[in-house]
């Protein structure tokens, strides 16, 4: 049986706008949606008083397929068949193919961002806060399609690593723009050295390792 979900308007919102409690200001944790018989999760973007999920992650975490016409967005979900619920609930040792593809591509955007922001402050050129912004989203994005690609154990355990590490370098993100921000001199010195932007490094190249080898690898210098 397949299910389509057409016109964002009138049906995706209705099934995804989940209410939030509180104000419209973003919890201090970020707010998961998991889906009943499908592996990974997936970030909710707290807007308004609620909760909306990118239908990009949407579709991976149900491994559904997106499709557009005209004014369009369709969304169509596999069919439950006990062949695939078997399937889903085998599990298989070391990294998923798919979680090291998305982890990959998100430790990628974070060392652009981290080589960025140290090669902004050893010639003294401001990043615009434009750039950063968007160095965030598409961390944020690649961090929500690695969640939606667990599959395995190891991929379970390696995730808070890699969620760790976005943290670690939204914080260094966030130091460089409050400097820059107060007009005050940033030293080459001083900032290439700092124990964050070395713990994030040091954490990428770690996960550099566990995806060559398809496998799990605590890595102390991630949390």
């Amino acid at each position: 049986m397949k299910m389509t979900i057409a016109v964002i308007a009138s049906i995706l919102i209705a099934v995804l706008m989940l209410p939030a409690n509180g104000s419209a200001q973003a919890p201090k944790k970020p707010s998961i949606l998991t889906i009943a018989g499908h592996p990974g999760e997936a970030q909710l973007l707290q807007l308004n008083g609620k909760s909306y999920v990118d239908i990009e992650t949407l579709a991976l975490l149900t491994k559904g397929t997106l499709s557009f016409k005209a004014n369009q967005t369709i969304l169509t979900l596999q069919a439950s068949t006990p062949e695939v619920q078997a399937s889903t609930a085998q599990v298989k040792p070391g990294l998923s193919r798919a979680f090291i593809q998305a982890s990959v591509e998100e430790i990628t955007v974070i060392l652009e961002w981290r080589n960025a922001i140290v090669n902004a402050v050893q010639i003294n050129t401001p990043l615009s806060e434009d750039w950063v912004a968007a160095r965030h989203r598409l961390a944020e994005k690649n961090l929500a399609l690695a969640s939606a690609a667990v599959a395995s154990d190891e991929d379970r355990s390696a995730y808070p690593l890699l969620s760790a590490e976005f943290n670690n370098m939204q914080k260094l993100s966030e130091l460089y723009l409050a400097t820059r921000n107060q007009n005050r001199f940033i030293s080459p010195q001083n900032f290439g050295n700092a124990p964050l932007e070395e713990q994030i490094l040091s954490c990428a190249q770690g996960f550099a390792t566990m995806t060559e080898k398809h496998e799990f690898q605590d890595q102390a210098t991630c949390r």
